[in-house]
């Protein structure tokens, strides 16, 4: 068996994240077995210019040796020291400074967790938790939007709502969790073709909590750009103009920069650096460590803290939890950060990262492009006048990513949607290599729809 290739040693034993089995069982796997800077590496040797960035998070590229000699040497150091009730190690207390000081307003408490999911979940415990502390047992209840992802823990899975992730055959939390419409500026809420979006959006919100209830709401959670939703940039005072709501309210403001925070638009966090807005909590996750360690953490204000000091317990936390291995990695990828000069580094490659994807809009089948600095996504319609979509039978986003990746070049299909978030650290070059690399592969699929018969425009 292990004289096997990785692939068949993967498809025989593995269940994937989000594992598609008619295309798994068919396909099997693609290994990666190396990476250096932007690119990846397969078992037979082909090279791809991963424009994913892993799962938006390998932030300052992969490969690098002192990242490695960072967590080498804190594991012969210390490999393990549990966080639980009073106990901390070296790397964790240091890490928490540090991200109080990165933090926006009065955010100088951390909660660590184990990534994005975990931070999520123990937001949602901790939004409850100091409501009841405040004396509001009944605020027990959450608003989110559609098209969200907030992570994959029971929790964080039905906070979000995104196409495609509810199934048949898992549960969810529906009676407490509730949703309103997306910022979409290129699909706007049914019946809203025109006028000021933030203000439906923010009527929208209003006549929600009027209709739950104030008193039984505890938090908004909210991505500053809602990533794996396809990208939603949002107008820009929509986010400051929902926390002034949530400040009436009483209403926790819960930003998710799992995939925002740590340069991914230019800025340590972008809630305040880009729209404007101080929340009562952070999550972050991903670019916290580049992707070199697994960790998560939730940030949150002081008035928070003080206002938990009359509980007894807070009852949540994890094993890893401020994992000292991935505490090390954490702090040296921020040290990489500061003294590389990257968040400049990010604005500047940002630029022509969205210049070149919007010459993508003269294609056919591109209904819209969209982002920010170095997040981005093309959406494929069928339609460029009415935006009509393919038929889910096209399968369009995977087409285009298949095609890409003949091309050398990673991109990420969601539905309709190739999506984008390449290393903070990629150089002009190889962000004209994603553009011309994407550009030829939709032009392929376009041709091969033409010849199929596919009706487009």
């Amino acid at each position: 068996m292990t004289n096997l290739p990785l692939s068949r040693l993967d498809q025989a034993h593995a269940l994937h994240p989000w594992t598609h089995f008619d295309s798994f069982t068919r396909d099997g796997p693609k290994v990666i077995v190396r990476g250096e800077g932007c690119w990846l590496w397969d078992e037979g040797g082909d090279r791809y210019l991963d424009a994913v960035g892993g799962l938006w998070c390998t932030n300052i590229g992969l490969g690098r040796d002192e990242m490695a000699e960072a967590i080498a040497d804190q594991a012969r150091q210390l490999a393990f020291s549990s966080t639980f009730v009073d106990l901390s190690n070296d790397p964790a207390a240091r890490l928490a400074a540090k991200l109080a000081e990165l933090a926006p307003g009065d955010l100088n408490r951390v909660h660590f967790t184990t990534g994005g999911s975990t931070a999520i979940d123990s937001a949602y415990r901790l939004a409850q938790y100091v409501q009841a502390a405040r004396g509001f047992e009944g605020r027990t209840h959450v608003i989110a939007r559609d098209n969200s992802y907030h992570g994959s823990t029971f929790i964080s899975m039905s906070i979000g709502l995104r196409d495609g992730d509810r199934v048949p055959g898992f549960t969810y939390e529906d009676d407490t969790i509730h949703h309103l419409s997306a910022p979409s500026l290129y699909r706007r809420p049914q019946g809203m073709e025109g006028g000021d979006l933030t203000a439906h959006l923010v009527a929208e919100f209003e006549a929600k909590i009027a209709e739950i209830g104030a008193e039984r709401i505890a938090a908004f959670f909210a991505e500053p750009i809602q990533a794996s939703g396809g990208v939603l940039v949002p107008p820009p005072a929509y986010l400051a103009a929902m926390a002034a709501v949530c400040r009436r309210h009483g209403i926790l403001f819960v930003a998710d920069e799992v995939v925002t925070g740590f340069g991914r638009l230019g800025h340590w966090f972008a809630s305040e650096d880009v729209y404007g807005v101080v929340p009562d909590i952070i999550c972050c996750a991903k670019g916290l460590s580049s992707g070199y360690q697994p960790i998560g953490a939730v940030l949150f204000s002081d008035q928070i803290w003080s206002d938990m000091q009359g509980q007894e317990w807070f009852t949540s936390g994890f094993t890893y939890s401020g994992h000292p291995v991935a505490c090390a990695a954490a702090l040296k990828n921020i040290e990489i950060i500061e003294r590389e000069d990257i968040l400049a580094r990010a604005i500047r490659a940002g630029r022509r990262f969205q210049e070149g994807l919007a010459t993508l809009s003269d294609l056919p089948i591109v209904g819209d492009v969209r982002g920010h600095t170095l997040i981005g996504c093309v959406e494929n319609v069928a339609d460029k006048a009415t935006g009509r979509p393919f038929g889910d039978d096209v399968d369009i986003g995977k087409r285009v990513s298949d095609a890409a990746e003949a091309r050398g070049v990673m991109v990420r299909p969601l539905g309709a949607l190739n999506v984008m978030s390449p290393a903070l650290v990629i150089s002009d070059e190889e962000i004209d290599l994603i553009v011309t690399g994407l550009r030829g592969a939709i032009r392929d699929v376009t041709d091969a729809l033409v010849r199929d018969g596919v009706r487009i425009g």
